[in-house]
């Protein structure tokens, strides 16, 4: 049995977040462009001072409204680790660890692993074909996972042999775009925040017969608009930026947190992408 400090759980997207997984920015930085918000912003590049500043006042924000925000040990090999999301996913009481798409990236799957074992966390780590902890979105016993670039059919079929219990959802995206969370987020048990234009038909067909949508335009899409990351209680992250996304949270009876990553985005990810949950509070989600 699990003891206390070793206890997992997380069974969708927006149950009040408890624990969560993060790792400072210090070594961020473009030096291989692996998606196209780093092809536009490989000029300028990363100020890392700025991203630590933004980074940091994100996690002290967390910290503010009750989120045991946990640093993960960063590695200068690796400068993308702050994106602890792709490396993992919490489903029920397991954790998977993912098989990176990417060789930059590869290798931090090794400091999750040290990680975990040094908290005596169980977790299972998936070597085979690869699959990213952002394209996949977890909804009671409905997990939706992105075929991307990042995420292959095989890897899908084995990770649904791992769960019997769940329905696991395929949904294709269009490869230019990084991750299944870059164009879909579900913010509560009835809505959902969507790109359309990154699905197909029938993958779109698939989440709006069961959520009502929030469709991001291709502006707000660009700087991350469906990239959120919902604490519970009717309450997201998001950035100051989107302001259409932002309205529309609102509208709906959100508290909108706003904090700056305007840095951290540049490299194709935002809140959801930083932020690795453990612990959500069960059965306590948006009323």
């Amino acid at each position: 049995m699990q003891t206390t400090a070793s206890r997992l759980f997380c069974m969708n997207e927006y149950d009040p977040l408890r624990k969560v997984l993060l790792c400072e920015p210090q070594h961020m930085r473009i030096s291989e462009v692996i998606n196209e918000t780093q092809r536009h912003y490989v000029d300028d590049n990363i100020d890392q001072d700025l991203a630590a500043e933004q980074h940091d006042t994100f996690v002290q924000s967390l910290r503010q409204h009750g989120v045991d925000a946990v640093l993960l040990p960063q590695n200068e090999d690796y400068p993308e680790q702050v994106f602890t999301r792709d490396v993992g996913f919490t489903i029920g009481e397991q954790l998977f660890v993912s098989h990176m798409g990417r060789g930059i990236r590869q290798g931090e799957d090794d400091i999750l692993i040290h990680w975990l074992e040094d908290q005596h966390y169980p977790y299972h780590n998936l070597t085979r074909n690869s699959i990213e902890g952002g394209d996949v979105i977890i909804d009671g016993d409905t997990v939706f996972v992105g075929v991307s670039g990042r995420t292959s059919e095989n890897a899908i079929h084995n990770l649904t042999s791992l769960l019997p219990d769940h329905s696991v959802v395929f949904l294709p995206i269009d490869r230019s775009y990084l991750h299944l969370d870059c164009v879909f987020n579900l913010i509560s048990p009835e809505e959902a925040l969507v790109f359309p234009p990154a699905l197909d038909r029938e993958g779109f067909e698939k989440i709006s017969s069961r959520y009502d949508l929030i469709q991001v335009d291709e502006s707000e899409q660009f700087r991350l608009g469906t990239n959120v990351l919902s604490i519970g209680n009717k309450k997201a992250f998001s950035l100051p930026v989107n302001v259409k996304v932002n309205s529309e949270l609102r509208r709906r009876g959100y508290d909108v947190i706003e904090v700056d990553l305007s840095e951290i985005i540049k490299s194709g990810g935002s809140f959801r992408c930083c932020t690795l949950p453990l612990l959500r509070a069960v059965g306590m989600g948006n009323p």
